[in-house]
């Protein structure tokens, strides 16, 4: 999925200019990465929360248009509130499609409910990590990882080595020789 976000500069910056942005239903953020100087940027506050609640969105390639300049851009990282439905700010890293990134990709897992270890055994699959740190070119980010746990009995983990990655994706922590444990079924072993 792609997404274009327009954005402004911004000349004011401090705690009192943030805070007149928010009220304006604008998010200070910041531009930076190949290449450029870092850009203090204002995003639309709406346009950004409701792309921010998709999960495709942190890790896709987005269009970042800054008064009508195009940047092609990741999210590396972003604050909300403590307690309202507010981002209170962003930062974009402007990525070369010709260089490989690393960048945290989302686990899923598959066929939980038919495996051994909750049908059978009376137990439960238990993700041990949210998220894959991988290495890929920008073109090649999966929105998700997905780990088939069909097969799962009690007592057995799945790690890093039993995900298929994409073509041209690479695990971190494997590049690292680093087989880290990703999740883990819970029962009774008969």
């Amino acid at each position: 999925m792609s997404y274009e976000i327009k954005a402004e500069i911004r000349e004011a910056q401090g705690t009192g200019a943030s805070r007149r942005l928010r009220r304006e239903g604008k998010v200070p953020a910041v531009l930076y990465g190949e290449g450029t100087e870092p850009i203090a940027i204002t995003v639309d506050h709406r346009t950004l929360w409701y792309a921010l609640e998709k999960e495709s969105f942190h890790t896709a390639i987005i269009k970042l248009d800054v008064n009508g300049k195009t940047y092609d851009v990741i999210v590396r990282d972003f604050q909300m509130h403590p307690f309202k439905q507010q981002v209170q700010h962003i930062d974009f890293q402007a990525v070369d499609a010709n260089k490989a990134i690393n960048i945290r990709v989302p686990l899923h897992l598959l066929n939980a409910a038919i495996s051994p270890a909750e049908k059978l055994q009376s137990g439960r699959v238990s993700l041990l990590a949210t998220s894959v740190e991988v290495n890929a070119l920008p073109k090649n980010i999966p929105a998700v990882l997905e780990l088939d746990v069909s097969t799962i009995s009690a007592g057995e983990i799945r790690h890093l080595t039993d995900l298929v990655f994409p073509e041209g994706v690479t695990s971190v922590a494997l590049n690292r020789n680093e087989n880290l444990a990703i999740a883990s079924a819970t029962g009774k072993n008969k």
